[in-house]
């Protein structure tokens, strides 16, 4: 067995788990790694499923269920990953996005900063919070600002690692905006340093991803200047 391996018998059968791979943050791409049959259930069933895990769970960890408030949690848990803090999972979720013609001829960045971001780290399944804050320079085509905050949230929705939560969000707007001239930076806390582990709460992650005219040294400057405006 290798040294991080648990193991453990369950009704006859052999359970292996690696424990600490989670604080290597081993990468993979900058897609979300969700298997073929990822949606192969619906929702009420994912629900249904969680809850019953969920449950056993709270049993395995000795908590009382028939407490007034606790009989309900399975289920609550269960509505909240699917219905709330993992729904940037499904496709289905996504944002729709109307683009409108650039009509003022405003060519220079457009700045969004500060938009509330939660998430979940994917290590730990705990709480990543922060802000995130976007900007792009328009190739013809603007889009509403509310949807720069949608495409945050959606993909802040699911099992993240910050680096991919950055990278995700800048391709999503060169692709609806067909542009290359993005930049996204997002500044948070994660919960699985603060509140386990180091227990840290005084230090934050900041990730940033940059394309094409934000390459440039100067407007990259402009850009940063905007944020600390």
């Amino acid at each position: 067995m290798k040294q991080n391996e648990t193991s453990l018998n369950i009704a006859g059968n052999n359970y292996t788990a690696e424990a600490d791979l989670g604080d290597e943050h081993i990468g993979t791409s900058w897609d979300t790694p969700l298997r073929e049959d990822a949606f192969d259930m619906d929702d009420e069933e994912k629900i249904l499923l969680i809850a019953y895990h969920f449950k056993e769970i709270m049993q395995v960890l000795g908590l009382d269920l028939t407490d007034d408030s606790l009989k309900g949690t399975p289920m609550r848990v269960g509505e909240m990953y699917v219905r709330e803090i993992f729904s940037g999972l499904n496709p289905e979720n996504k944002p729709g996005m109307a683009l409108f013609e650039n009509k003022y001829g405003y060519n220079q960045m457009l700045v969004e900063k500060n938009i509330a971001l939660y998430s979940n780290c994917e290590h730990h399944f705990v709480p990543i919070i922060g802000k995130a804050h976007v900007a792009y320079i328009s190739s013809g085509k603007v889009i509403g600002l509310s949807k720069l905050n949608r495409i945050v949230r959606y993909y802040a929705q699911r099992p993240q690692v910050q680096e991919r939560l950055t990278r995700q969000i800048a391709e999503e707007l060169k692709t609806i905006l067909g542009t290359e001239d993005v930049a996204v930076v997002i500044d948070a806390v994660h919960l699985c340093v603060s509140s386990r582990g180091v227990k840290d709460t005084s230090s934050s992650t900041l990730t940033a991803e940059y394309s094409g005219a934000f390459l440039d040294a100067q407007k990259r400057d402009e850009f940063l200047k905007y944020l600390n405006t």
